[in-house]
């Protein structure tokens, strides 16, 4: 049979498991695509394979958007961590492992669809007599194959288009496609996902796959991003109009009432409130399963010293992650999310008192696994807020609505967060407000992007926030990540780096 490769990464379907923690996990030991799809539940554990290329995804959102970001100062302040030349622009950070990995997981998501979508074509009639099923499943796979494109757009630009499972050697000859052409198969697919996955789910086995609101709201999310400018670098925006597009997804989304803004802010990321009426699409995980399906995400930003501090075992944060002080002094001073988020320094188990501040939140400490890779709670993707923050950015980008719209929706953000209404709100302020509502989410980086501002914005935050001069200058480049070197060293030739590394 034909090998079926992630580029460089091959996948294994035998190695596959379900990353959802109410989804099946029954491994698929031994087995190959040529005799593993025999029955219904095959293709379910197939999809749920496709769902744990996930796992990795919100670490990959901290190392690469909010660490990039202005959100974070992480310069070393000990020896060489992977996320300082992240944080401070290096030129040589192509054999990055967070680059890597950013690279090789989604490819890896993709061809686990791939797979999938092709054995639904060739056996799945003949196999799930319910065509309901088939279906959505084949919806679901498109679903996450746009949404692994959509996460290599933004951080790569341009990159090879593989809508079908090739051979080792026909990838060796497969180029970076156009950005528009990525985006052509992603909105295919969540086109496809939106029209045919269901409003939600009736079973709780069920909890965490894609509805047809997560689909739009993505796509939404996608028409925002190709809208926003080029920056004659060949990444995610493209300068189009379409910011009316997505307003009318938003608008479907909200009109839909299967969502809701919830009244505490704490209380969207509990650990006993998962799936709440804010989540339209979360990364689920698990503790105490085999395998393991809970996540790292929580502590990645945490110091060990302060698990320490408070009897906890060290997690893998390693060193402090300080947040910024441009943050930290743009919080409102009644403002309560500032608190539940940031940990404003902590004295050791050795009386060494830390006075930098950094992100706790999704830490709760009475929930600490006995395994560090094992933290149960889910990752938000995508939740109501942010559909409405994003419809207030689609009114001022010229979509339908008013000022009155925008400031309608900015204050009940704002009235929950305990702070004052404010009028006439404009592009860079809603950016702001959007800063602290979705502070160590995961972001930041692309909000600046889509933005138009990254340079100014980015230009001027090195000048007042790096007192230890390690940081490069900004230039539009690092927009993007390069290519990972490893793919450079498969075929040289076949792809050639982004600019600026």
């Amino acid at each position: 049979m034909k090998k079926i490769i992630g580029f460089s990464s091959i996948v294994i379907l035998g190695m596959l498991s379900a990353c959802d923690k109410k989804l099946d996990q029954t491994p698929i030991s031994d087995q190959t695509t040529a005799n593993f799809y025999t029955q219904p539940g095959d293709f379910i554990q197939a999809v749920n394979a496709t769902y744990n290329s996930l796992l990795t995804y919100p670490d990959r959102q901290l190392n690469l958007s909010e660490t990039r970001s202005d959100n974070l100062y992480a310069v070393s302040d000990g020896g060489v961590r992977d996320w300082e030349g992240i944080n401070s622009f290096h030129r040589t950070i192509a054999g990055n492992p967070y680059v890597t990995e950013a690279w090789s997981g989604n490819y890896t998501g993709i061809n686990r669809a791939n797979v999938l979508l092709q054995k639904l074509s060739e056996k799945g009639e003949s196999i799930i007599a319910d065509g309901t099923l088939r279906t959505r499943l084949e919806a679901e796979a498109k679903f996450l194959r746009a949404f692994y494109y959509f996460d290599l757009v933004r951080w790569f630009g341009r990159v090879p288009v593989l809508d079908q499972t090739v051979t080792a050697t026909e990838a060796l000859n497969i180029g970076r496609s156009a950005v528009s052409d990525v985006y052509s198969l992603i909105i295919s697919d969540l086109q496809f996902a939106a029209a045919n996955l269901p409003d939600a789910y009736s079973t709780a086995a069920d909890k965490g796959r894609a509805t047809k609101y997560a689909a739009k709201g993505i796509l939404a999310l996608v028409y925002m991003t190709r809208s926003g400018p080029t920056y004659d670098i060949n990444g995610p925006g493209l300068g189009l109009n379409e910011w009316g597009q997505a307003l009318t997804l938003l608008n479907e989304i909200i009109a839909s009432n299967k969502y809701s803004f919830l009244a505490s802010y704490p209380n969207i990321f509990s650990y006993t409130n998962e799936n709440n009426a804010e989540v339209i699409f979360d990364v689920q995980y698990s503790t105490g399963s085999n395998p393991i399906v809970g996540g790292t995400f929580p502590w990645l930003l945490a110091p060990d010293a302060w698990f320490q501090a408070v009897g906890k075992a060290v997690q893998g944060g390693l060193t402090i992650r300080p947040i910024s002080n441009n943050l930290l002094n743009s919080y409102e001073a009644a403002d309560t999310r500032k608190a539940f988020s940031i940990q404003p320094g902590f004295t050791s188990s050795n009386g060494v008192t830390e006075t930098r501040s950094f992100f706790k939140k999704y830490v709760d400490l009475t929930k600490v696994p006995t395994n560090r890779l094992d933290w149960p709670i889910n990752f938000i993707v995508l939740r109501y807020t942010d559909i409405l923050l994003l419809k207030a950015e689609c009114i001022l980008h010229g979509a339908p609505g008013t000022p009155a719209d925008v400031d309608a929706i900015v204050n009940q953000v704002r009235a929950r967060a305990g702070l004052a209404a404010i009028t006439n709100v404009t592009l860079a302020r809603l950016m702001e407000e959007r800063r602290k509502e979705f502070a160590a989410e995961g972001s930041r980086w692309h909000d600046l992007v889509r933005s138009g501002n990254i340079e100014s914005i980015m230009t001027s935050w090195i000048a007042a926030e790096d007192v230890q001069k390690v940081m490069q200058p900004f230039q539009k480049n690092y927009i993007l990540y390069p290519i990972p070197q490893s793919e450079l060293d498969v075929k040289p030739g076949l792809y050639e780096q982004n600019l600026g590394y």
